[in-house]
């Protein structure tokens, strides 16, 4: 081969090597928006929120029940944050038991809207206490992950949809409600997504023993975390995704137990307490701010945004 046509082919090989590398890089890069993983949810944000609650409680005779004042003033709350984010809100109205009860819906821009992910939690506390632990976790949590929506300027290929509901604590009447106010529609939702209680002082690390397939996308983000899980039969039929799965919507969620008490194999897998309650402010007057498990408001708190990014296509 002679000397000038080896100098060619040397550049011409070079600069083909530059050229790939510089398309696989970009490749890599268009992957990596495709495939993005969730944002990390700041807990102090999450608890930021729950402070809020708190004070709500406080300032409204010691609760956020439904049908009285410190509801409404929840429901304020928490749709002046979306509001100010982005989100197209609405709030939904409905009787119960002589009060009147609140839904708040929102909507995050773009996504097939017959393909639906919904992500919803129970916003009313009972009668005797705050509700920090229930729901305000669960609510607090699945607000931050709404923000992280907007802050990252989500494109999803399906839906967005998130609610926060009312009257729980009454039978699920909220959430019922808004399933029987959309009729057919229910057909679009192709998950929801609910949690309650996601903050137990002596936390359990359930997933809903529902869908295969949404199990697995909160099984796979707590085994990465080094978290052993346990399907929970307890959940079924007790929080809003019921109201859903009558309606024959795939449902999933996660939760760290109420009033019943952990056991043995429990306490060393989940470093907890055996024999203990969950949560042994459960419906009580001390669920409020002390009532707190941080690393499970946190761990839950980013699988929750997890799933969002992974079900909705993002």
């Amino acid at each position: 081969m002679n000397r000038n046509r080896k100098r060619t082919l040397i550049a011409a090989s070079a600069g083909a090597a530059l050229t790939a590398s510089l398309l696989g890089a970009g490749v890599a890069q268009a992957g990596i928006t495709e495939t993005a993983a969730a944002p990390d949810i700041d807990v102090a944000s999450v608890q930021s929120d729950l402070k809020e609650l708190q004070s709500v409680a406080e300032a409204n005779g010691g609760n956020r029940a439904h049908g009285e004042p410190g509801f409404k003033a929840s429901i304020d709350f928490i749709k002046g944050k979306l509001d100010k984010a982005g989100f197209e809100t609405k709030v939904q109205e409905f009787d119960e038991a002589g009060g009147k009860g609140y839904n708040l819906i929102a909507d995050w821009k773009g996504g097939s809207a017959d393909e639906t992910v919904m992500v919803g939690s129970h916003l009313d506390s009972v009668d005797s206490g705050a509700g920090i632990n229930d729901n305000g976790s669960g609510s607090a949590g699945v607000l931050e992950t709404a923000l992280a929506v907007s802050e990252a300027k989500l494109e999803p290929k399906k839906h967005l949809r998130f609610a926060w509901w009312g009257a729980e604590e009454l039978g699920l009447v909220g959430s019922k409600h808004y399933v029987d106010s959309i009729g057919e529609d229910s057909k679009k939702i192709s998950t929801y997504l609910n949690f309650d209680m996601i903050a137990s002082p002596n936390a359990g690390y359930f997933v809903y023993d529902d869908d295969a397939a949404v199990q697995g996308v909160f099984k796979d983000f707590f085994k990465e975390k080094g978290i052993e899980t346990e399907t929970s039969p307890e959940v079924n039929g007790r929080s809003d995704h019921a109201s859903f799965a009558a309606a024959g919507v795939t449902v999933g969620g996660t939760f760290t137990g109420a009033g019943e008490s952990m056991t043995e194999d429990q306490a060393k897998k989940w470093e907890g307490k055996a024999g203990e309650p969950y949560d042994s402010c459960y419906h009580s007057e001390c669920d409020d701010m002390s009532n707190i498990n941080e690393k499970a408001l946190d761990v839950n708190s980013d699988a929750i945004a997890h799933a969002v990014w992974e079900l909705s296509g993002s």
